[in-house]
């Protein structure tokens, strides 16, 4: 028995106890998901406190002596109040503060990436000389068809409820290779799983 049996031995009975909820809804697979949530939980929030409470506000107050780090410190702080049914109405402020800042900071690589690389990617070369200005062109025209059904201010009708209904295929067809990726997302998932079980616990299989 080598040193890695027993920890792969509990990973193991965890993974089929996860696996059980295929049967049914069972008290060992609510166990197996209260203990991951909970070790979940416990851990990210040790992270958190050492890369950001620690790093962002303790360390150079302390160490740097960066006073104005106080301020965002209060204002986190200040967040806590909303625990209270008194001072809960302070904690508006801070939440106020930190949601328009996320909104500007979020703002711009917003527009960057949804509109103006949009709008890079369909100023391309097109023709019928090649796939690429082929592949182009099609590009094009999904583009601009996808935006059309989204325009409500005209009836969908005739030429431009044709040009709409293109464009809600196009939109299905992206939806549906989106979740076809996130299932072999899934599935990879499983099958790392099971080769887990099958490999490192049971020796089953070797995988080089």
């Amino acid at each position: 028995m080598n040193g890695e049996f027993i920890p792969h031995t509990v990973a193991a009975l965890f993974t089929l106890a996860i696996f059980s909820f295929l049967w049914k809804d069972n008290p060992l697979y609510k166990a197996a998901e209260s203990l991951a949530v909970g070790l979940s939980a416990g851990y990210f929030t040790v992270i958190l406190i050492r890369t950001s409470l620690m790093r962002t506000l303790i360390d150079p107050l302390f160490e740097e002596g960066q006073v104005l780090v106080i301020i965002p410190g209060i204002l986190g702080l200040l967040m806590y109040l909303r625990l209270t049914r008194r001072w809960t109405w302070i904690s508006r402020y801070p939440l106020a503060f930190y949601m328009g800042i996320a909104s500007g900071a979020a703002l711009s690589p917003t527009i960057l990436a949804y509109v103006v690389r949009q709008i890079e990617y369909t100023i391309v070369p097109m023709g019928f000389g090649s796939w690429e200005g082929i592949t182009n062109i099609l590009i094009v025209v999904m583009v601009f068809c996808s935006l059309f059904y989204f325009f409500f201010s005209v009836p969908h009708k005739g030429v431009f409820g044709g040009v709409s209904r293109i464009g809600i295929w196009v939109i299905m067809v992206a939806f549906g290779a989106q979740f076809g990726f996130t299932v072999m997302a899934r599935i990879s998932l499983l099958i790392g799983r099971v080769q887990f079980l099958l490999g490192d616990w049971l020796g089953l299989i070797h995988l080089e």
